[in-house]
């Protein structure tokens, strides 16, 4: 799976003229801040874990971090993150791309509180130069999320 895999999922939800690509890397928040021109935070950042041996990904506001406290009271279990060679077998997408987006299918979504704060946000759309603007309801929708959790460290909604 790829940007191309991203692009025509969008393409067939009629908006994957919305996909941005970049000359430059967007691999990590502070990268894709600069190609998309926004703050860090605004970067919906896509951690890979692993619960109960099953993929999940929780997408965060791009300086949040996981709280392990809130994590294991949500989850009842530890935080455990895919091993970094293992990301696009799990997944789908390797890392610096990985996004909720044309995913494997048993992958679960979260979205984290943390996201909140923004009206938009840009997550990356299946490569490490790659983007896309979403509304909060798009995200929520095209990720086929299962819900909204409160993972993150500090999470302070403006």
């Amino acid at each position: 799976m790829s940007v191309e895999a991203v692009k025509k999922y969008f393409s067939e939800l009629e908006i994957g003229d919305r996909v941005l690509e970049f000359e430059q890397s967007s691999a990590t928040v502070e990268l894709a801040a600069i190609a998309v021109g926004c703050e860090p935070d605004r970067i919906a950042k896509s951690i890979s874990l692993l619960l109960d041996g099953k993929p999940i990904i929780i997408v965060v506001s791009g300086e949040s971090k996981i709280d392990n406290k809130k994590y294991k009271e949500h989850f009842h279990a530890k935080a455990k993150m895919i091993p970094f060679d293992e990301v696009e077998q799990y997944i789908g997408h390797a890392p610096g791309g990985v996004c909720p987006f044309a995913i494997k299918p048993d992958v679960t979504v979260y979205l984290d509180e943390s996201l909140k704060k923004f009206e938009t946000v840009y997550p990356a759309a299946g490569s490490s130069n790659s983007a896309i603007e979403l509304n909060l309801e798009e995200l929520e929708k095209y990720a086929a999320s299962s819900g909204w959790v409160d993972v993150c460290k500090g999470c302070e909604i403006r």
